[in-house]
């Protein structure tokens, strides 16, 4: 039986900061090339090269506001802010790659299928099917308001809409058959019209006929993503998802996790292969422990406390400077917030005897993996070997830097180790992450 091989996705922002929040201040991470094309074509091919399944962009529908009822802390502090749209971005880092997966997040809750399926369906389909969706139904009014909404509707119905919006898409990448083309110049006959079909969709939130005008891609349909932490997000991971992006703090909370989507997985009648749940990891390699020890401290050092707490309320979904003023989180929050994120600081605060705010504010601090390409490898390897894990998303420190190290220093000692792939074996995302 052929050894099980973990799978690598790379976290990705176009903006200074993914999720350190100091990192953007390194000496080494350059700002003047954010919108340009260049930064995203190099960082496609590093990960090309080191065989990555594929990265996806984090996105964000506007600009977080909710930390003092204002987005100075993120203009001015350097926050996790997306000034390009990743689908834009995608089709540049597409033309100079042939097997990297490509991934966009994009909102059930703002657009419509029709609008969803024919962006997905074109950067799958120039890209010989290697796209991913990372499926998210919006946590913040802010981006509510962007839509044309006063605010969230409550976080069961979101998803409700959401599995309609995909049973949606799903019909329309499907209203194309594989061998509609015919492309007989001499009889006239470019496509069979018997070989495309009419969506007809309607559910209660949703309506859609289609047909797409976009022909079936190598993949079919794009490779599904999501991160949802709540019941309800399970559920819906366990009936879509092919890769799941999750943030666990310890082994054991990473075992239940991972136990739990694929007993749901397997109540639906999927095979566990068919999803690769993947925790994010972040590390800092050093040629010795103490030198990655003080890359991770001086790194740490950059950290700006009143952003690390902005960040933290906006991934609560509550403006944290006015807990403690006679407002729980939960009052705070309303229908806003990622349940994963409530459920990292619970766990940090057991774990370290902290506070809430104190968990807040050191959202990202200590949370590195530290030490040479073989310790990173030593602890990557004894997680994934578990069985708590399909492998891992990894998650900049500093930006191209810390990517750059890890391929160069990580990868290949995995490789010497037979835990992760040489050379591609799949010609789409889809099958090379299921190999």
């Amino acid at each position: 039986m052929p050894q099980r091989m973990m799978h690598l996705v790379a976290y990705l922002k176009t903006g200074p900061t993914a999720l350190h929040v100091g990192g953007w201040r390194h000496p080494e991470s350059p700002l003047d090339d954010i919108l340009d094309p260049e930064r995203y074509q190099h960082i496609a091919r590093v990960l090309e090269a080191a065989k990555f399944d594929g990265c996806f962009f984090a996105d964000l529908f506007g600009l977080y506001d909710l930390h003092g009822g204002s987005f100075d802390a993120y203009v001015r502090r350097g926050g996790q802010i997306s000034f390009l749209d990743p689908t834009v971005v995608l089709p540049v880092m597409a033309a100079v790659t042939r097997n990297l997966g490509l991934g966009a997040t994009l909102s059930t809750s703002f657009h419509t299928p029709y609008h969803l399926a024919r962006w997905l369906a074109s950067l799958d389909a120039m890209s010989k099917g290697r796209v991913a969706w990372n499926v998210v139904t919006s946590a913040t009014d802010l981006e509510a308001k962007n839509a044309g909404l006063d605010e969230l509707p409550p976080r069961e119905q979101r998803y409700d809409r959401a599995d309609e919006v995909l049973e949606a898409c799903f019909a329309l990448w499907d209203s194309w058959d594989a061998d509609a083309f015919v492309r007989d110049k001499r009889a006239g006959i470019l496509a069979d019209p018997s070989k495309v079909h009419y969506a007809n969709y309607a559910g209660r939130w949703i309506k859609t006929r289609g047909p797409l005008s976009i022909p079936r891609s190598p993949q079919g349909r794009p490779v599904i993503m999501q991160a949802g932490s709540s019941d309800r997000g399970r559920e819906f991971a366990a009936r879509w998802a092919e890769i799941i992006f999750t943030i666990q703090r310890g082994r054991e909370e990473m075992r239940e996790f991972y136990q739990d989507i694929k007993t749901r997985m397997d109540a639906r009648g999927r095979a566990p292969q068919e999803c690769a749940i993947l925790p994010a990891v972040t590390v800092v390699l050093g040629e010795t422990e103490s030198i990655a020890r003080e890359r991770a401290d001086y790194l740490n050092s950059l950290i700006d406390p009143e952003l690390s707490l902005a960040s933290s309320s906006s991934n609560l979904g509550a403006d944290l400077t006015k807990l403690g003023a006679g407002k729980s989180l939960a009052e705070l929050q309303g229908n806003q917030g990622m349940k994963g994120s409530e459920d990292v600081l619970a766990q940090t605060m057991k774990a370290e005897g902290v506070s809430f705010r104190e968990a807040a504010v050191k959202r990202t601090e200590g949370r590195e993996l530290v030490g040479t390409a073989e310790m990173i490898a030593d602890r990557l390897q004894e997680v994934f070997e578990a069985g708590v894990c399909d492998g891992f998303v990894v998650t900049p420190t500093t930006f191209p830097g810390m990517f750059e190290q890890f391929c160069r220093g990580v990868v290949p000692e995995l490789q010497r180790r037979g835990l992760f792939r040489r050379d591609y074996s799949g010609r789409t995302l889809r099958e090379n992450i299921r190999n």
